[in-house]
């Protein structure tokens, strides 16, 4: 039970983190609309983006137990979890609905296109528990929401969030990717194990550290 528990809150701190985009996309959609219908656009958008995002994900966790699909599947982990510490762009080219139809629309369409990260870091980590994955995604994506602007500003504000986020993405990648028994044993041989995990999660934190303190912009 307290397994799932932690498993549980994992899935949850990694939908919440991942989904700073896709907050800003909903804030920006919406702001168009008088205060009542921005309330419904959000809500409305929110449920209409949990049903995909699910069977998205639980489609995920078969599809992951492809031999060397899962191998790959690690290495995009890997990269979207380097990439949440030291990606900057913004979404200023987002369009904002004039109609709470339109909103509603935009907000669950750009949820599916961006969620490939949530989908792929909540299969991996989720080991086929579909009861979790349900519970995960159907608890975060309305606190998400409802919360877009305060999560934005807490995830600015205490950034060790973000890094726990993409600490257990890092290892979740090295998990993902010796659990593919047959490239890992073509690759590393008699490397054990538990050294892969560790040393994906080292990399992860090391690029965001990089990105902070050595290649952080020059502000003129």
């Amino acid at each position: 039970m307290w397994d799932w528990f932690v498993l549980f809150l994992e899935i949850m701190l990694i939908n919440v983190v991942l989904s700073g985009d896709n907050a800003v996309v909903i804030a920006l959609a919406s702001k168009n609309l008088p205060a009542e219908q921005r309330k419904q656009a959000v809500w409305w958008g929110a449920f209409g983006a949990i049903g995909p995002r699910v069977v998205l994900t639980i489609i995920a966790v078969y599809v992951l137990r492809i031999p060397f699909i899962q191998a790959l599947g690690s290495l995009l982990l890997l990269w979207i979890a380097i990439k949440l510490l030291i990606d900057d762009e913004d979404h200023t080219g987002v369009k904002e609905a004039t109609t709470l139809g339109k909103a509603i629309w935009t907000i669950i369409v750009a949820d599916f296109v961006m969620s490939l990260d949530n989908v792929l870091a909540i299969a991996a980590k989720a080991q086929g528990d579909i009861a979790v994955i349900i519970l995960g995604i159907g608890l975060s994506v309305p606190i998400i929401i409802w919360g877009s602007t305060l999560v934005m500003k807490l995830l600015k504000k205490f950034p060790i969030f973000v890094y726990l986020g993409a600490g257990i993405l890092g290892y979740t990648a090295g998990e993902m990717f010796i659990s593919d028994t047959r490239l890992y044993e073509q690759l590393l041989g008699d490397t054990p194990h538990g050294i892969i995990p560790v040393i994906t999660t080292v990399v992860v934190i090391a690029a965001g550290l990089l990105k902070k303190f050595v290649f952080r912009p020059k502000h003129t």
